[in-house]
């Protein structure tokens, strides 16, 4: 009787913890029913989820301003018959530089956007989530956002897997060779002059922005810094870049058109 009785004290390993505690960054949201708001989130713990949060439209809801985009937060979560219920949320990091400028803050909703395009409800990724977080500090710290950027770029699609091939040539193999070359999002990495004609969808890519995206791939962020691209390079590395991105979401991407608009009107 007694051993009945320790047993049935017992936790159930198979039942699942009804409310916890996660520090997340919110990625967005959209207003839900009169007064709630769907948030979509990226956590470390979890991966990316998403979660109601109640009332938080009312005016005298103390979550929201807690619950915005770019806020990195800490949140209590209780588990609801579809989707996860917010219960208290508090600040870690509010990234202020990203919302004061508006520059900044689209190229962190380019930086969210990513990662939400590419992420579905998986599961932890902790590497992921720290990319995130670094990502959106530099960004309102740095002088050069889109270095920023390029190195959140080369280091996500390492993490995704799809990490793009620029020593050797993907057809032949052979060691790139110091002139011009052709990149393939097919393929997913550097394509020869000799074999440009074998691979369709080729885009020319020039040996300076080859190399300096070499260096963001194989670099920590703090000595790919210390290289100031031209401006034209740059731009190269980033219209290269969206292209193979958008190849691998096979569908556009919303925020890098606006990126140029607002980036033309500060020019």
């Amino acid at each position: 009787m007694g051993n009945e009785e320790y047993v049935s004290k017992q936790p159930d390993p198979n039942r699942r913890q009804r409310s916890f505690r996660m520090q997340a960054i919110v990625l967005r949201h959209q207003d839900f029913g009169e007064a709630d708001r769907l948030l979509v989130i990226f956590s470390l713990e979890k991966g990316k989820l998403r979660a109601i949060a109640k009332g938080v439209r009312k005016p005298r809801s103390r979550k929201a301003g807690h619950l915005e985009p770019f806020t990195r937060v800490s949140l209590q979560l209780a588990r609801g018959r579809n989707l996860m219920i917010v219960t208290q949320a508090e600040t870690l990091e509010a990234y202020l530089p990203i919302r004061e400028d508006l520059l900044l803050a689209t190229y962190g909703s380019y930086v969210v956007e990513l990662l939400d395009r590419f992420t579905y409800e998986e599961g932890e990724n902790r590497a992921m989530y720290r990319l995130l977080v670094n990502t959106l500090a530099r960004l309102c710290t740095s002088e050069d956002p889109e270095l920023v950027v390029r190195n959140y770029e080369v280091r996500l699609l390492d993490l995704l897997g799809f990490r793009p091939q620029l020593f050797h040539c993907v057809n032949c193999e052979g060691e790139i060779q110091q002139q011009d070359q052709y990149f393939s999002a097919l393929r997913g990495g550097v394509v020869c002059p000799r074999c440009v004609g074998e691979i369709p969808g080729v885009r020319p890519v020039s040996m300076e922005a080859l190399k300096y995206l070499r260096h963001i791939q194989r670099s920590s962020y703090r000595e790919a810094a210390r290289s100031r691209p031209s401006l034209s390079m740059s731009r190269e590395m980033e219209h290269l870049m969206q292209h193979y991105l958008t190849y691998l979401l096979e569908r556009g991407l919303n925020s890098p058109e606006f990126l140029r608009r607002v980036r033309d009107d500060k020019a």
